[in-house]
């Protein structure tokens, strides 16, 4: 499963060192707007110690970690949704995005200009905000449009189809988000093919210096409020100290991150939220060929999760021996496990839990 996440923002925020040291891709970051005109675009491994645990229990010759893609989008500026700054392009870019990452500056440095002034993060964030909401409106009225002329034809779906947008279409007026709407299930199909812009889950990923870390200075307090206010989470990061710590040797970061008070980097609780934003989870399997993770959807059946390695193994689908993660650690192996009892023999329609090592069994 691809899981792309957009890095969003005004410009000269972090957005484009953030995605250097994620994908260390060497994408341009400079102290100007509009550095980064097409998008920039990493794929990066999601980092989970159960893949060497499992690894070297399997006795697996490779390990192979599931992925996740960055894509830095330009900054935007106030007034994108009608143009300014090539921002019909930039807004574009964000519907194909699965979730937003929302880089917000929060520190203070008079040799990186801010296009707005001040550091504000709250303007910053309401800036950002106005414009997709802008971009959703026209979206949803261009519908309602359609959906209206339609309608007087005496088609019945167009008609309450025309109820759905109107009301949509208050509730963006209104300055609230499209992920906060309430709609039917039957609707569901319909919001999705408006692809809109404020539908798409968001976490915040507050940019402070080195000298406010590890809690985040004062401007992160506004973060977490507004953050609150939509049920969006926030990370607090400092997108230079990612930099200079993906650069050092690996036996010297876990010292290095220590010295600035945390336990794992900021880009990987990044990953790790982006993962909870879409409610995914992993999956294993495990062999002495390779180790390796996957990506669905929480409530992903067996049947499914197998057509994730081959469409064959859903086709074919017989069952999937199952065995969760800690029962696999304690038994120390598949055999051990089946001697245990403690692999279960699981059928098509069975819910993959995050974490469970797998062996499928299907028909060619």
């Amino acid at each position: 499963m691809a899981l792309a996440c957009g890095i969003v923002g005004l410009p000269n925020v972090g957005k484009s060192t953030l995605f250097n040291a994620l994908s260390g891709a060497g994408a341009e970051a400079a102290n100007y707007p509009f550095c980064t005109i097409s998008p920039n675009r990493g794929i990066v491994p999601v980092p989970d110690r159960r893949l060497a645990e499992i690894a070297q229990r399997a006795h697996s010759a490779t390990i192979t970690p599931t992925s996740v893609e960055f894509v830095d989008i330009a900054g935007l500026v106030k007034g994108a949704s009608e143009g300014e700054g090539l921002g019909n392009q930039f807004l574009a870019q964000i519907r194909e995005v699965d979730a937003i990452v929302h880089v917000v500056r929060c520190f203070d440095n008079p040799d990186v200009t801010h296009v707005a002034g001040a550091v504000d993060p709250e303007r910053d964030i309401e800036i950002i905000a106005t414009e997709l909401l802008i971009k959703d409106l026209q979206t949803v009225d261009r519908r309602l449009e359609k959906a209206e002329k339609l309608a007087k034809t005496g088609d019945k779906t167009s008609r309450e189809e025309v109820g759905l947008l109107q009301a949509l279409s208050a509730h963006l007026n209104q300055g609230s988000m499209a992920r906060s709407f309430d709609v039917a299930e039957k609707w569901i199909p319909t919001m999705r093919a408006l692809s809109l812009l404020t539908a798409k889950p968001v976490v915040y990923a507050a940019n402070v210096s080195e000298d406010d870390l590890p809690g985040g200075g004062p401007h992160v307090g506004t973060i977490r409020a507004h953050a609150e206010s939509e049920g969006a989470d926030v990370v607090v990061f400092c997108a230079d100290l990612e930099m200079q710590l993906v650069e050092l040797p690996e036996e010297d970061r876990e010292d290095f991150l220590q010295s600035f008070g945390f336990e794992s980097p900021g880009l990987d609780r990044l990953i790790h939220q982006a993962y909870h934003l879409l409610d995914l989870i992993t999956f294993f399997t495990a062999g002495p060929k390779e180790t390796r993770a996957w990506t669905i959807r929480r409530g992903t059946t067996a049947a499914k999760a197998a057509g994730q390695i081959h469409t064959d193994f859903e086709r074919g689908f017989i069952r999937a021996e199952t065995i969760s993660y800690d029962d696999y650690l304690s038994a120390g192996s598949e055999a051990a496990a089946r001697e245990l009892g403690v692999l279960r023999s699981e059928g098509r329609e069975y819910e993959v839990k995050d974490g469970d090592v797998i062996l499928f069994r299907f028909n060619v």
